[in-house]
């Protein structure tokens, strides 16, 4: 009778287990190779806003899983990552990686499946009318890139014309992807485009830097990803170039600051997509809630960083959207749900972690705000309001390239 008991519970135990896997999200990233400087936090975040919500009884009474796997940066390994967890019930992805993202995103528009590429991936994508089960809420590289230009515009009063502005990538699929947008900016606003390819891993940067001193270009816009960003760094101070000049893509955190010196990084700015810092109440709750009773998903210190704020925001709008969803069609949940929640966000804010965003059936980014914040030697301080400039320009090349992308489907 006892074995029979036992084995009951075992099923129920079973069936338990099960029910806790009812909402699903991949999150298949490079945990392995040239992202693990951001991949951890953002995982590490994901699960630890999951086990909060949980602990609460989940998402509208239905828990939810964060399903982390790796590919390594690798496209085929991304498409291989995404069938696998396909067959394992996930119905919502994100990819945390361009090349990799541009890989799957036919596959998952062809299956129709959510794929969230907040932050990454390709800018014609907020074209939600042709990329209809794609996702990048928030700002893409083609909209930062051009709050920056309207921030370089609004220091020189308005006038860009005869301005020299410099853009230094890695010459891939990430650093290349906002220079549609620049050339147009450049040929509307009459300011002369100075690119500067840098071969990857990026480690020696002593030639592109030497080229950057004798164009001379009054501004500088930074595409670097990890320790390209100390060596960048280095080499300005070595070529004369002055900090407060240089302005860097989002992924500039708080390890790179410490790696090039508080002091020594004193000037230079960054696109911000996120609130840093532990003071939002979510970061607060989950420091109380968890690190402090040691059940968190990684380490406390991560909590400081930049990253791990970047990885609650993009987390925060996905448990919307699914929240949304099962309101509003009820479980089970379809990736059909999934997306008709996600465009049902309206001026969503996670209570101040990101600027505003509002989702449309056409419109899958948001709004596409950032601000730039400035390194004072101690942290980070707002330079400007969140802003979405020349939505004209943007909304122009991503119809055009959503369209060449919709011409080549069929």
């Amino acid at each position: 009778m006892r074995l029979k008991t036992l084995s009951t519970l075992a099923v129920l135990a079973l069936a338990a287990g099960t029910a806790q896997a009812q909402i699903k999200i991949g999150a298949c990233y490079d945990l392995s190779k040239a992202y693990t400087f951001v991949t951890p936090q953002i995982v590490q975040a994901a699960k630890d806003y999951a086990d909060i919500l949980n602990a609460r009884g989940g998402i509208e009474g239905q828990k939810v899983e964060i399903v982390a796997a790796d590919h390594g940066n690798e496209p085929q390994r991304g498409i291989e990552c995404y069938e696998r967890l396909k067959r394992e019930g996930v119905m919502m992805f994100d990819f945390l990686s361009t090349p990799v993202s541009r890989a799957v995103l036919p596959r998952a528009m062809a299956d129709g499946n959510v794929m969230m590429q907040s932050f990454v991936g390709r800018g014609d994508a907020i074209d939600g009318d042709v990329f209809k089960w794609i996702f990048p809420i928030g700002p893409t590289y083609w909209g930062q890139m051009a709050n920056n230009i309207q921030y370089i515009k609004n220091q020189r009063k308005g006038d860009l014309k005869g301005a020299k502005i410099g853009f230094i990538y890695p010459d891939y699929a990430f650093g290349q992807e906002p220079i549609p947008v620049l050339k147009t900016l450049a040929a509307k606003e009459g300011f002369e485009l100075q690119l500067f390819p840098n071969p990857l891993p990026g480690k020696d940067q002593a030639a592109v830097w030497t080229q950057i001193r004798r164009a001379n270009p009054d501004w500088i816009i930074t595409w670097n990803l990890s320790a390209m960003h100390v060596v960048a760094a280095k080499e300005a101070k070595r070529n004369g170039i002055p900090m407060d000049r240089i302005i860097s893509v989002n992924w500039f955190n708080e390890v790179d600051i410490a790696n090039i010196g508080a002091m020594e990084a004193k000037g230079i700015k960054r696109g911000t997509n996120v609130v840093g810092g532990r003071e939002h109440p979510l970061m607060k709750q989950i420091a109380a809630d968890l690190y402090a009773k040691g059940k968190g998903n990684g380490d406390a210190k991560h909590l400081d960083d930049i990253y791990y704020n970047t990885g609650l925001a993009m987390y925060t709008v996905m448990f919307e959207g699914i929240r949304n969803a099962v309101r509003q069609g009820g479980m089970p949940l379809t990736p059909a749900k999934i997306k008709a929640g996600l465009e049902s966000l309206r001026n969503f804010d996670a209570n101040g972690l990101i600027a505003p965003v509002t989702v449309t059936a056409s419109d899958h980014g948001g709004g596409g705000k950032t601000r730039i914040d400035m390194w004072d030697g101690t942290k980070w301080v707002p330079q400007s309001d969140w802003i979405a400039a020349y939505g004209d320009v943007v909304g122009a090349v991503v119809k055009e390239q959503s369209a060449e992308f919709a011409k080549s489907q069929k």
